[in-house]
C-alpha cells in the first residue's frame, strides 16, 4: 500500500496499492518487448492480431491496475475505480472502514474502493463478523498492530474530522486534484464514467476489430 503527498498542495495525499502497480508496470513493458519483437519479426495477419490483443491488455491493465487510487483532498475524497470515478465530499463522509475492501459510508450509501482491498482473509473474516456485529468494533486501534488499508481508513477518518471542522463551501469549479466527478459537487456524492476511461476503452476495442476486418 502506498501513500504519498503532492509537492504542490501537501494536503492531498494518493492512496494506492504498490503490488498492483508494479504488476501493471512490469506487464506494460514486457508487452512493449512483446510489441516490439512482433514489428521485427512479424507482418502476416496472426502478427497484427498478436499484437493487437496485446494493446487491448496494456488498457485493461492500465484500468485495472494502474489508474484506481484513493485521494484525499481538501474538498473531499475521490475515488477511482477501474470504470467508474466517485467524489465523496467531506461533509457526506459518516465513517470509513475495511471489510474486504476499503468503504467510505454516506448517507446516501456506501462507497467501495477497487483498489484498497484486505488481502489476508483471515483478516476478512474477521471483519466480516465485526461488520455482522458480532465482534467489538475496535475503533482506532494500536497502529502499529493494524494492516495496510486500516492505516489508510484511519487516516481518511482523521481528515473527515479535520476538514469538517474547517469546511471549505462553495461548488468545486477545479477539479486538478479532486477529479471530473468533483465538479459542482458541494455536501453530496457524485459519480461518474470519466471521458478517459471511455476514450482508453473505445480505442482499444476500436483497434482490435480494424485489425480482424482489414487484415
Amino acid at each position: 500500500m502506498a501513500s504519498g503527498r503532492d509537492g504542490a498542495r501537501s494536503a492531498t495525499v494518493t492512496h494506492a496499492s504498490t503490488g498492483t502497480r508494479v504488476m501493471a508496470i512490469v506487464w506494460i513493458v514486457i508487452a512493449a518487448l512483446l510489441l516490439v519483437d512482433l514489428v521485427l519479426r512479424g507482418s502476416d495477419r496472426m502478427a497484427w492480431i498478436a499484437g493487437s490483443v496485446l494493446l487491448l491488455t496494456v488498457a485493461g491493465v492500465y484500468l485495472a491496475w494502474l489508474r484506481p487510487r484513493v485521494v484525499s483532498t481538501p474538498r473531499g475524497i475521490r475515488m477511482v475505480n477501474p470504470v467508474r470515478e466517485a467524489f465523496v465530499p467531506w461533509a457526506a463522509v459518516v465513517w470509513v472502514d475495511v471489510v474486504d475492501v476499503l468503504r467510505v459510508h454516506t448517507p446516501e450509501g456506501e462507497f467501495r474502493s477497487w483498489p484498497l482491498r484486505e488481502t489476508k482473509r483471515a483478516k476478512v473474516r474477521e471483519n466480516l463478523r465485526r461488520d455482522s456485529g458480532y465482534l467489538d468494533p475496535g475503533e482506532d486501534e494500536d497502529p502499529t498492530r493494524m494492516r495496510p488499508v486500516e492505516l489508510v481508513a484511519r487516516e481518511l477518518r482523521q481528515d473527515a474530522e479535520r476538514y469538517k471542522a474547517r469546511p471549505l463551501t462553495g461548488p468545486i469549479k477545479v477539479v486538478a486534484e479532486e477529479g471530473p466527478a468533483a465538479l459542482g459537487a458541494q455536501d453530496r456524492p457524485q459519480t461518474m464514467v470519466p471521458l478517459e476511461v471511455i476514450v482508453v476503452g473505445v480505442a482499444a476495442v476500436v483497434q482490435l476489430v480494424a485489425v480482424l476486418l482489414l487484415t
